[in-house]
């Protein structure tokens, strides 16, 4: 049974830090490409950052020097670590796995305001 478990969401100040996780089971995950995508309401489903396999990680021009994206393939755990946020990085934060199938978690709710 596959599954993915997020955690880390949160309401957080401007300015402040999150840490996301994504936990997986039932996959080989070191075989996984993984990433982050978040989706702001009436808007459309983003990547975030995503990360290879071998670990080389790659992210949005929104988030890039703010955001980073690693694994944990002992943990079978990825990660995001989110600073210097700001409210337009309010969304719903999904977790995405990829090899010859296509996974997503449940969804965390990141909600950056004052």
């Amino acid at each position: 049974q596959v599954q993915f478990v997020e955690s880390g969401g949160g309401l957080v100040q401007p300015g402040g830090s999150l840490r996301l996780s994504c936990a997986a089971s039932g996959i080989i995950f070191s075989r996984y490409h993984m990433g982050w995508y978040r989706q702001a309401p009436g808007k459309q489903r983003e990547l975030v950052a995503s990360i290879s396999s071998g670990g080389s990680p790659s992210y949005a021009d929104s988030v890039k020097g703010r955001f980073t994206i690693s694994r944990d393939s002992a943990k079978n755990t990825m990660y995001l670590q989110m600073n210097s946020l700001r409210p337009e990085d309010t969304a719903v934060y999904y977790c995405h796995a990829q090899e010859l199938e296509r996974y997503w978690g449940q969804g965390t709710q990141v909600t950056v305001s004052s």
